[in-house]
């Protein structure tokens, strides 16, 4: 049984394409071995539900979409015109239940990139959305195409991201009604890795879709039943979807492509400052949206979203990675589960800077997405600034925590290998293992090997610069570029692809998608 963890430290080493290559582990689909923590009772994890419940069937959801209220009111819910209320019944919810599913794959262009959601299985993302970026050597400016670029060559380039977010930052020098095109070019030619489309509307949405089917040489019918992107439908906490959100889940329901409903509690703010509280909002506007994708297509793969921290009382300023933020993610995992649902989940942290704050903020919501069984943890890699930059600095750290949470997944063997009896009989009192044979055999391959923490002495540390962990992550993300190599494409699809940007732009024009 030992032989799985030489093959491990194998596929390491080649993994690296030579000794100075940066170390990281091989592409893997990692899956959580342990049972799910449980912060709540499931009479807690019920009270949660039946207060969400009475929020559904008496207060209601105000949707800004004439066609999901046309929709909900076929359907039999109670549907207010004039106010845009909609309430549903309990028996609508576990309607909708019965036709979602526990598990899917999303498929890219390169089927070696598939990934699962659902069951044990974690996948971690690109950070999405921020209208900035940063970096130690050029400092913060606006989002741009060619920090674009460079973000999703690190997304490809780093094994342990599974899939792209939706715009890792906002390229705001393009047209704002068509960059949404320009972003899906770049992650279909510099990736080969699934991605989320932005579903701010019908029009963005639908580009997304078409661009993954031509990439994949499938029509949008083929794609219905194999779907390759994700979107992140955010709900307008408290107990709102706008137009354009319910445009976009409806499309992806439509087209069958996945959709996370996840709405935007933070407490104290948009939803009550009582986790509790919170948890019954939050879980009542994910199950409004999840009703809605199966009244659009039965059976359309959907994602129960959380996004539940807390704000700074002081200032109102949102935080992330904080310990009520920990509990939410945790406790958001069981309400998945209760409902028999893929779980998105998110890391997060308010430093303005890639430091010891926007470390261990981090770290202390990523335990809570791994221990509530998070299957995509969304804007694992890169958030800084509460999600309103990009960081370089911070992708490299982020995606050392990855690797250290992957590594910790692997189940402990202990068999006759492992457990080194004849070593520890061989080795006399007072002596040491770094001779014996069982070490020599392992030592190459006994431990994690880290990119980015420096285990030297001080005097060795300072002699080679005394560079902090900052420091030496703007060198690694800077050498990952020069390691990147981009992912082949048929010139006929990339030509494809370019004709049906050119045709699209001059249809859209100066208005919307």
């Amino acid at each position: 049984m030992s032989e799985p963890r030489r093959k491990r430290g194998a596929e390491r080493t080649s993994n690296r394409g030579g000794p100075a290559a940066i170390p990281q582990l091989p592409r893997r689909r990692v899956e959580n071995p342990y049972p799910p923590m449980a912060l709540l009772s499931a009479d807690q994890i019920e009270a949660i539900h039946q207060a969400s419940m009475h929020i559904l069937e008496n207060f209601g959801i105000e949707v800004m979409s004439a066609r999901a209220l046309s929709l909900f009111g076929r359907a039999g819910a109670k549907v207010d015109h004039g106010s845009m209320n909609v309430r549903v019944d309990r028996g609508m919810v576990e309607a909708a239940l019965k036709s979602t599913r526990p598990a899917y794959t999303l498929t890219p262009r390169n089927p070696d990139h598939a990934i699962h959601l659902g069951g044990s299985t974690i996948n971690f993302t690109l950070v999405a959305g921020p209208p900035n970026v940063h970096d130690m050597e050029r400092g913060r400016r606006a989002g741009n195409l060619a920090d674009y670029s460079d973000l999703v060559r690190l997304g490809q380039h780093f094994n342990c991201i599974h899939m792209l977010g939706n715009q890792v930052c906002a390229p705001i020098e393009l047209p704002a009604n068509t960059r949404h095109m320009d972003t899906y070019f770049a992650n279909l030619t510099l990736t080969d890795k699934s991605f989320h489309v932005s579903a701010i509307g019908r029009g963005r949405a639908l580009d997304g879709i078409e661009m993954m089917a031509i990439a994949r040489g499938l029509t949008l019918d083929e794609m219905r039943d194999d779907p390759g992107v994700n979107t992140i439908i955010s709900v307008n906490s408290p107990r709102r979807f706008d137009e354009m959100m319910a445009e976009g889940l409806m499309t992806m329901a439509e087209y069958g492509q996945s959709v996370a409903v996840t709405p935007f509690t933070l407490m104290g703010a948009m939803s009550p400052v009582t986790l509790a509280g919170a948890l019954a909002q939050q879980n009542a506007e994910a199950l409004f949206g999840i009703v809605l994708t199966q009244l659009v297509r039965p059976g359309a793969p959907v994602m129960y979203g959380a996004f539940t921290s807390n704000v700074d009382m002081k200032s109102g300023a949102p935080a992330f990675g904080t310990p009520e933020n920990t509990k939410a993610n945790i406790a958001s995992g069981q309400l998945a589960r209760r409902y028999g649902l893929p779980y998105r989940t998110t890391p997060g942290s308010a430093s303005n800077a890639a430091d010891a704050q926007g470390a261990y903020e981090t770290l202390m919501a990523l335990w809570g997405a791994v221990l509530g069984h998070g299957n995509l943890v969304y804007h694992a890699a890169g958030w800084q600034e509460g999600g309103l930059t990009a960081s370089f600095e911070k992708l490299i750290i982020d995606v050392e925590m990855i690797q250290h949470m992957m590594e910790f997944l692997r189940p402990i063997v202990v068999d006759e290998g492992e457990l080194a009896v004849e070593a520890l009989g061989a080795v006399p009192t007072g002596g040491h293992f770094f001779g014996e044979p069982h070490t020599l055999e392992r030592y190459a391959t006994a431990f994690y090997q880290p990119m980015l923490s420096n285990w030297q002495n001080y005097e060795a540390w300072q002699e080679a610069g005394g560079l902090d962990t900052t420091a030496r992550a703007t060198r690694l993300w800077k050498k990952a570029l020069e390691e990147y190599v981009q992912p082949a494409m048929d010139p006929a699809v990339r030509e494809a692809l370019e004709a049906y940007m050119a045709r699209r732009k001059e249809a859209i024009g100066q208005g919307e998608p």
